[in-house]
């Protein structure tokens, strides 16, 4: 039976509304004077004539709403992340102090150069291992995530393209149906047109494919490898060999090199460009809407239409080559140089794993990986566990959906068992997708943990319990929401007289 709180609390679980249904518009932690010199005037007119009325706090209403929303969240440092494709792992606090130092936390981008050749040496070796792990000539640093790195690839491409006549007429990109959403979307959004390779039953991209769609107007495939169902592409140097026979180039999504880091070098696979996610293969913080890092890696035959900045040395001095004037560049990715924050942690990362610890990290992913599916594989349907995966598990709710529980009810569950949901319905070529990525970074008894919860869900299935997963969670701070009705009428925005009660409370 629920036991239901006076307070709304659940122990030391506080329960906090929305700040527009709390605060009060003359709420405030700060006293702010007057503006002198006549501000409004500058203002050409624009100046407000009347209160914002959004909700404000004192100091110790902010500190505690905050803190009790942060006490909401999950987070690697609580357990395991299960997201798949996402390679949440633990952030070493030794790259969290490195990137602190004195020198790179206070950099200024307008900086002059001769006061941060610290800063571009450090650049210049991340810039090196990049190279040398990937087997590519070049790299741009400057990408800022995943997304932009794709951008930053398929406009070398264009480029290339361009330099040969040819932009006009090889327009068409070939993007298998099992890619992330970035990849055709960046291809659109570079100004080609997306081919879709269909997708088979084994989970990977067939040659036979990939060759009945080449033609003259193919300027290049977007491929990601290993896949998002979790495995490798063993036709991947035979599609890299048709794809520049037949005069294109080949752009590898990068998202899970941390399954094969140290072991295999995408430049000897044919690969052209490749964005490397620092915060998933070299554990720089995830998400949190940045500052991220996307660098790309590129083949001799794309290398001179790498964005500007360049570093270059001159003797025992890096200078920042600004302008694309005298060269091939393409341009420039964003108005500075990158994200300093990321390429610290990510070259710390680097040099205390040193090449035997980075390869330790393909190696752990997949042996994780292969333990979860092991303990798994028995209580769900895994559409390709008949073979070995690399980083991730795939599994589908094509066991449990006859008996009345479905992908989304198992996530719900999750929540109560104090998990992050895996990766839900996706990649789409797997219907009711389970998608999990233990990452290397977890050991077997977190593992052991993880996989218990997910069977004893199963049991549950099993044993007829569709009512406990259909009201699941009970524990959340919510309820299950009307995904429906959020989506068909959302209400994006807040009404003063919908706060009409904490106002006259205020009062």
């Amino acid at each position: 039976m629920s036991y239901e709180t006076t307070s709304g609390n659940k122990g030391l679980q506080q329960a906090e509304a929305l700040i527009f249904e709390t605060g009060h518009a003359t709420g405030t932690g700060v006293d702010l004077p007057e503006p002198k010199g006549g501000a409004y005037e500058k203002l050409g007119g624009l100046g407000r004539k009347a209160a914002l009325e959004l909700p404000g706090f004192s100091e110790p209403e902010t500190v505690r709403h905050f803190v009790r929303l942060s006490q909401k969240n999950y987070a690697i440092d609580l357990g395991l992340f299960p997201l798949g494709s996402c390679t949440m792992k633990h952030n070493p606090r030794l790259n969290e102090r490195a990137a602190r130092f004195e020198g790179f936390a206070d950099l200024h981008p307008l900086q002059p150069t001769s006061t941060i050749q610290g800063a571009l040496e450090l650049m210049d070796e991340l810039a090196h291992w990049l190279m040398e792990l990937t087997g590519m000539p070049a790299v741009a640093l400057s990408p800022k995530a995943g997304a932009h790195g794709e951008f930053c690839g398929m406009l070398a491409i264009k480029a290339a393209l361009e330099a040969r006549g040819e932009a006009e007429t090889r327009r068409r990109v070939l993007v298998p149906e099992s890619a992330h959403g970035t990849n055709p979307a960046t291809a659109v959004a570079a100004g080609f047109i997306v081919d879709e390779i269909p997708a088979r039953d084994d989970g990977r991209v067939h040659l036979d494919d990939v060759v009945a769609k080449l033609g003259p107007d193919v300027a290049g495939v977007m491929m990601t490898n290993p896949n998002t169902c979790g495995l490798f592409e063993p036709e991947i140097k035979r599609i890299a060999d048709a794809i520049h026979e037949a005069g294109g180039y080949f752009y590898c999504d990068g998202a899970n090199y941390n399954a094969i880091v140290g072991k295999v070098r995408p430049g000897d696979l044919g690969i052209d460009a490749m964005h490397i996610n620092l915060h998933k293969t070299f554990s720089t913080p995830h998400g949190g809407g940045g500052p991220g890092a996307g660098p790309t890696v590129l083949s001799a035959a794309l290398a001179p239409f790498a964005p500007v900045p360049h570093i270059v040395k001159r003797g025992d001095v890096r200078e920042l080559r600004e302008h694309s004037d005298g060269t091939q560049a393409f341009g420039r990715m964003c108005a500075f140089h990158g994200q300093m924050g990321m390429f610290t942690r990510a070259l710390t990362y680097m040099m205390s794993h040193g090449s035997d610890g980075l390869r330790q990290v393909a190696e752990d992913a997949v042996l994780n990986a292969n333990y979860l599916l092991a303990r798994l594989k028995p209580h769900f349907n895994a559409p390709f566990g008949e073979r070995p995966c690399m980083h991730e598990v795939l599994l589908d709710d094509s066991s449990i959906k006859p008996k009345g529980v479905e992908t989304i009810d198992m996530a719900k569950a999750l929540l109560d068992e104090g998990y992050h949901p895996f990766t839900t319905y996706f990649p789409l070529v797997v219907h009711g997708a389970m998608l999990i990525e233990p990452t290397e970074t977890e050991p077997k008894r977190e593992l052991d943990r993880f996989a218990d919860v997910m069977i004893a869900l199963a049991e549950r299935v099993n044993a007829g319990e569709v009512e406990f997963f259909k009201q699941a969670p009970k524990l959340a701070p919510m309820r299950r929401l009307d995904d429906t009705r959020a989506a068909r009428s959302p209400k994006l925005r807040w009404k003063p007289e919908a706060n009409s009660a904490a106002k006259q409370a205020a009062e």
